[in-house]
């Protein structure tokens, strides 16, 4: 374990030496600049919701008007910084098997980017809060993913393989979208004020799943059947991420204005009343909405002679917590007829199975996804080249 961090310097070569640690170049980056970036006008100065509503946003750890919120707000940001750096664990590897160069450079950008956002979170702990934020961003550095010990489960599990890649940037990142947005009116203005350029760096990483998961159709050579195992897998795990129901620490991040709904701005101006009791269900049926209507366009790309209709499985599918955490339950959601035995040889026609990733070594060996060339800026870059 390293020397507690004094200084942003400290803690910046700390992260230094974990990237040497985890094994991850830094001329991987390019001409990308790891630094701190706010929106200060986007981030507002009035608490917008909850008990504080209509006073001015806090700007210091100080003037937070509680130990427990104070303590609220050190956890959102480790949690959120934690993910970070446990999605550059998770995907390095995969920048040695990249099956063009211009996926090459998108999981490069993507890390690259992630990193920006792990050092946006451990800016804010170093900053303004202390000796306990100093403690919390050195842990940052000191979890790792290949050890199963990040804070998430989502953040441990093992990415194969590009196609879980793709998965993972369509799917999970998209969580991490609907986060971010929810943070983005938060009463600590330093908070808010960090959300705004990381969703815009967010929006590439749902792009790079997007666009992959619709070359892997129009390439045609991954069966569709096998790509929907898969869109379970991981949207399973999606649902997950938005936490348990009836959350009472939601309930209370609310009521301290820290945490919002999704919309909450557009919600508050159509005056939409807010249960605090389902805020993590609200949350995760937006995000449900969504990620339906992305797999429909999917659907537009099946060509019209192939009998195959992707779907989104249900919130209620393989659920790790929650009301149906632990319960067996069809892909469409409802309650499994049938013994346990019965229920995994089920899941092994709805998920990835071993055979799976066999047959997904050899199909990589073809053309398995439509090319796409790099820009002349993207070239320039240099993101990712020397990978």
């Amino acid at each position: 374990m390293a020397e507690l961090p004094k200084t942003w310097e400290d803690w910046v070569s700390n992260f230094n030496e974990w990237q040497d640690r985890v094994g991850f170049n830094r001329e991987w980056l390019g001409d990308f600049d790891l630094s701190i970036l706010f929106d200060w006008d986007r981030a507002g100065d009035t608490i917008e919701f909850g008990d504080y509503a209509g006073r001015k946003k806090w700007e210091r750890a100080l003037q937070v008007p509680h130990q427990n919120i104070r303590d609220a707000l050190i956890s959102m940001i480790t949690v959120q910084g934690d993910t970070e750096f446990a999605s550059v664990e998770q995907q390095r590897h995969l920048l040695a098997t990249a099956p063009t160069d211009f996926d090459r450079y998108s999981a490069a950008r993507i890390m690259a980017e992630e990193q920006r956002h792990g050092w946006q979170m451990a800016y804010l702990l170093m900053t303004y809060f202390g000796q306990q934020g100093r403690r919390e961003a050195q842990k940052l550095l000191e979890r790792n993913a290949q050890d199963g010990d990040r804070l998430l489960g989502a953040f441990n599990r093992p990415m194969t393989h590009w196609l879980d890649f793709f998965c993972y940037t369509m799917f999970v990142d998209r969580d991490g979208k609907f986060q971010l947005g929810m943070l983005s009116t938060s009463a600590f203005r330093p908070l808010a004020a960090s959300m705004g350029p990381m969703l815009k760096e967010e929006a590439f990483h749902l792009g790079t799943g997007s666009s992959g998961l619709r070359r892997i159709i129009k390439a045609g050579v991954i069966p569709l059947d096998m790509l929907q195992r898969y869109i379970n897998k991981w949207v399973a795990t999606a649902h997950d991420l938005f936490g348990t129901d009836s959350s009472t620490s939601a309930h209370w991040a609310y009521v301290w204005g820290v945490k919002g709904r999704w919309d909450e701005r557009k919600k508050l101006k159509k005056e939409i009343e807010v249960d605090k009791q389902v805020l993590n269900e609200e949350s995760r049926g937006h995000y449900h909405a969504e990620i339906a209507k992305e797999v429909a366009k999917f659907n537009t790309l099946i060509p019209k002679d192939v009998d195959f209709t992707m779907t989104i499985p249900h919130e209620n599918f393989h659920r790790d917590i929650g009301a149906f955490g632990g319960k067996n339950c069809y892909t469409d959601g409802r309650l499994f007829e049938g013994t346990e035995e019965e229920y995994q040889d089920y899941l092994l026609t709805v998920l990835p199975t071993a055979e799976d990733e066999e047959a997904l070594v050899e199909l990589m060996k073809q053309q398995w996804i439509e090319d796409k060339p790099l820009s002349p800026g993207q070239i320039a870059s240099g993101i990712g080249a020397t990978a």
